[in-house]
């Protein structure tokens, strides 16, 4: 009964060692598998944010590299619009913001999109599926512009709030 049970659990310690081998084959081939159809679209601005960020170089700049984004299909191209986008926030970082836009809601929604942008460039530099991260980053990106709308809409008067005349 134990040479039995003994070669019953070596049995099943090999059946489950055994596997299909895709996942090796995915990272000894360097391509791990992206899911570009899974990426949510960008958020549509309102027609006066729009006109506010037209003027704004910088984000007009991140904003046409987040388009190339959407068009990589595989993880090489993916890299690069990550760095291109890297790149183009570091510039924005910089810049100088629109009046209305030049608030801590809208830088802060900045960072954590920079954060999320930092996730997706290690995730694919560590051999990892990169899906995940790029629709989380997209969602902070979605964040961001969605902050330009809401301080377009609601512009209220600190007067009015003070009770100062």
């Amino acid at each position: 009964m134990r040479k039995l049970s003994c070669i019953i659990l070596v049995f099943v310690t090999l059946l489950s060692c055994k596997g299909d081998g895709s996942d090796a084959q995915n990272t000894a081939d360097g391509e791990l598998p992206f899911s570009y159809q899974k990426m949510p679209k960008k958020l549509a601005m309102n027609s006066e944010a729009t006109t506010l960020v037209e003027e704004w170089a910088e984000f007009k700049a991140l904003s046409s590299s987040l388009d190339v984004l959407y068009k990589a299909r595989n993880n090489e191209d993916l890299i690069l619009a990550i760095d291109d986008l890297i790149e183009k926030e570091k510039l924005l970082e910089k810049a100088v913001y629109p009046e209305l836009f030049d608030k801590m809601q809208i830088k802060s929604r900045q960072r954590v999109f920079k954060t999320y942008l930092l996730k997706v460039k290690a995730s694919i530099l560590n051999n990892r599926d990169s899906t995940e991260p790029t629709i989380e980053m997209l969602e902070a990106y979605n964040a961001f512009r969605k902050q330009f709308n809401v301080l377009v809409n609601s512009q209220l008067d600190k007067n009015l709030i003070l009770n100062e005349e």
